[in-house]
């Protein structure tokens, strides 16, 4: 039996509640965790057992990917569940608490839409459950949870979209989120047989009862009887029916005071082939007796399933999935325990057998077994039923499309579609709701004026989920008794809705064994599937980004026409370097239309990241003036260094800084050195101080600043071109000046001649070789 640990939730900070669902009881807790079985703890009927996973780092919210998703998974028979909550902080005493954003969702994961931006058209989402826990640890309690999978998400704030240099911004604040789950569980729990009394006595602790709900159950009908209290009439009970779920809660409760009026509560459509818990608490007081009956009856639906017998004939080797066992059409009705209504009568719906075919991760096909169309008709709802619950379908999205029969539609029909989780919804004659006994189904309609409906499920919880669809005559009934409608549907499991669009990129996420995608917005498209527009640049702001960050490029040309007219060839051939692969690596790029890719994305940064930094360096070294032999083997060595290190983190901004520092070392130590030697400050002349010294370290300065603290997405385009352009600057005006006996062009002169002059300085004789 696990407890809680001691510490945990002893400084519990109060945090902000953003939603409350329902009776749902939710509390932020200041007490300790063991506070909350205080008044359990004398039930020996109750165990407790916690739950732990792995802390993950937190990240500043810029898309789906940047929350940290936690998978619990709940036990059945749960009273109570209890989770604390920690945020620790590392990085300094220069950090302070940062704010971050926990969402809690039953059966998928939390669908989240921190920066506020648009669906996709036909999407439904629910508002999600969420707290901002402002100090380093809090608690949430939930009664009576759902039974399965739980998740958990956390965030901090939207980032601010300034593209920070790894390593150069002091201190790095880090801040780690780690959740415990503490689960208080019923071991002694009464089974609750249909048509079959259960007395109960109830005092001080409640009585925790459950009833299994088999498939094809129309109606739950609860009845306290022969209720009396301390031996006198009176009912003074509350009954807790179902379990908490978040965000939405539909739990139903039950309060009975009197035997004036019956106590009783109906529940249609409540959810197939699972157990439903049901909780009787006492409102007498702790020293009361009270004793009552409960009864539970079913009214059991008979469906009429379409035969799959010519299907399994025709393709015995198929390997799919039907999720419809073969009933002959006309047979009875399956009738759970003694529930009354089973006997006979007319069918309550048409079932559709439906295949499902897994195409890959996250994407499944589903289809009619024995036909495209599916055939709707006025008497009984056609229900199609999508095996969503393997635990592994959760994360992605389920698409439904419908299109009805343009020729079998008149004005005054049209086809009411729900769809549901858990149970179908089969009361289309008294409603059109699509309420069922626990969950809020969405509802699609489909007439002459609109004869194709859509509708997008991101993330759905993990369960069956049932598609009603039923021809309604609101206007004249009598239309709708001989008519019928052809529905062609298209049903998909896919990881990312249209594939995150033209401006997105749908990229699969894990944690642990736990699968599921999120889009990856570009070109300033945003939303759950990049269909916002907002702040999207347009084509020919896309061109002009373009543009801009490779032709800036193109003023290396000035320090390759210095490097050449001054014999420095080395140092030309790597500005010519850089300036071709930053050129097509900025093509490449970009995130809309304009695109270009010569060759792999990773190689094309690989070599643009290099040749900037052996750039730099080449031209700190050709300022210090070393010998031929010296500065060669300097140049080869920082090459070597830059692409090691570019290997080990490319992002990293020591790996650049660490050997231009150490370039910067060489050449002040030998220009003291000169100067210590020649009595004189070097460089001698001002007018090199004055017209290429000042300008080029006041170019680098600035295009250092503009690198590492200037930059944002917004930006990038612009603050990067204009990098581009002070980097090449500096270095036209950093080189070195010719040395006094090199003829200006004189690399040009030696590839024209078929013979070399060799001079020697200190004798300064001549010999044609």
């Amino acid at each position: 039996m696990g407890r809680a640990r001691p510490g945990a939730g002893g400084a519990a900070g109060a945090a902000a509640v953003a939603a409350v669902a329902g009776p749902l009881l939710l509390l932020l807790a200041r007490a300790p965790p063991a506070a909350a079985g205080d008044g359990r703890r004398s039930d020996v009927r109750l165990v407790s057992e916690q739950f732990s996973q792995s802390p993950q780092k937190l990240s500043f919210y810029s898309w789906y990917g940047s929350a940290r998703l936690f998978h619990f998974r709940v036990p059945p028979d749960a009273v109570l569940l209890r989770w604390l909550l920690q945020v620790s902080r590392g990085g300094g005493p220069a950090c302070s608490h940062a704010e971050v954003t926990v969402y809690f969702r039953y059966g998928a994961p939390p669908v989240i839409n921190p920066l506020g931006t648009g669906f996709p058209a036909n999407t439904s989402v629910q508002s999600p459950f969420f707290i901002k826990m402002l100090q380093s640890n809090a608690s949430v309690n939930v009664s009576h949870p759902a039974p399965g999978d739980w998740f958990m998400a956390a965030h901090l704030p939207p980032s601010s979209q300034k593209i920070e240099v790894k390593g150069f911004v002091s201190p790095s604040c880090v801040y780690t989120f780690h959740p415990d789950m503490l689960v208080v569980r019923a071991v002694e729990v009464s089974i609750l047989e249909p048509d079959v009394p259960l007395p109960q006595t109830l005092r001080s602790h409640p009585s925790y009862l459950k009833i299994f709900i088999p498939e094809y159950t129309q109606e739950l009908r609860l009845e306290l009887q022969g209720c009396v209290t301390n031996g006198s009439l009176g009912c003074p009970v509350r009954l807790t029916v179902g379990s908490a779920t978040l965000p939405r809660n539909f739990q139903k409760v039950l309060t009975c005071i009197s035997l004036t009026w019956s106590c009783h509560l109906l529940l249609p459509s409540p959810p197939w082939e699972r157990w439903l818990q049901v909780t009787a608490k006492s409102l007498a007081g702790p020293h009361v007796l009270v004793a009552f009956r409960a009864v539970a009856a079913l009214t059991a639906c008979r469906p009429w399933t379409m035969n799959l017998q010519h299907l399994l004939q025709s393709s015995p080797n198929r390997s799919c999935n039907a999720s419809a066992a073969l009933l002959p059409p006309g047979a009875g009705s399956w009738v759970p325990g003694r529930s009354r209504g089973a006997g006979g009568g007319p069918f309550c719906l048409t079932s559709y057998p439906v295949i499902r075919e897994d195409t890959d991760v996250l994407s499944v096909r589903f289809w009619p077994a024995d036909r495209v169309s599916v055939l709707v008709r006025s008497g009984t709802p056609s229900v199609m039923r999508l095996y969503l619950h393997t635990g592994t379908d959760s994360g992605g999205s389920l698409s439904i499309s419908l299109q009805a029969n343009q020729t079998a539609m008149t004005n005054s029909t049209r086809v009411a579609v729900c769809v549901n989780a858990a149970s179908p919804f089969l009361s289309f004659n008294e409603s059109l709701n699509c309420t069922t006994a626990f969950f809020q189904g969405v509802r699609l309609s489909l007439s002459a004026a609109s004869r194709k409906a859509d509708l997008v499920v991101p993330f759905p919880e993990t369960d069956n989920w049932y598609l009603s669809l039923q021809l309604v005559c609101p206007e004249s009934p009598e239309e709708c008794e001989q008519a019928s409608v052809l529905v062609e549907t298209a049903l998909y499991l896919v990881p990312c809705l249209n594939d995150c669009g033209r401006y997105g990129q749908c990229l699969l996420l894990r944690r642990h064994s736990y699968l599921y995608a999120g889009c990856s917005c570009k070109a300033g498209w945003r939303g759950w599937s990049c269909t916002d527009n907002s702040t999207a640049q347009t084509v020919a702001q896309q061109r002009v980004a373009t543009l801009l960050l490779t032709l800036s490029n193109l003023v290396f040309l000035a320090p390759i026409a210095v490097s050449v007219h001054r014999a420095l060839l080395v140092e030309a051939s790597v500005y010519a370097y850089t300036m071709f692969f930053s050129t097509f690596y900025h093509a490449c790029d970009q995130p809309g239309e304009a695109v270009l890719c010569i060759l792999g994305y990773d190689t094309l940064q690989f070599c643009d990241f290099l040749g900037s930094g052996v750039s730099i360096w080449v031209t700190i070294l050709c300022m210090a003036r070393l010998k031929a032999a010296q500065k060669h083997v300097l140049f080869l060595l920082g090459t070597l260094i830059f692409a090691m290190s570019l290997q080990l983190d490319r992002r990293g901004a020591w790996n650049t800084l660490g050997p231009c520092l150490f370039a910067f070392v060489v050449m002040v130590t030998m220009w003291v050195y000169r100067c210590g030697h020649r009595r004189h400050c070097y460089p001698t002349s001002w007018q090199r101080w004055a017209f290429y010294l000042l300008p080029g370290i006041s170019m680098a300065a600035v295009a250092v600043a503009i690198y590492t603290s200037m930059m944002t997405s917004d930006n990038y385009y612009y603050t990067h071109s204009i990098w581009h352009m002070l980097l090449a600057g500096s270095a036209a005006f950093l080189l070195p000046p010719r040395e006094e006996h090199t003829k200006p062009w004189a690399c040009s002169q030696k590839l024209t001649c078929h013979y070399q002059i060799c001079r020697n300085h200190r004798e300064e004789l001549y010999t044609v070789t």
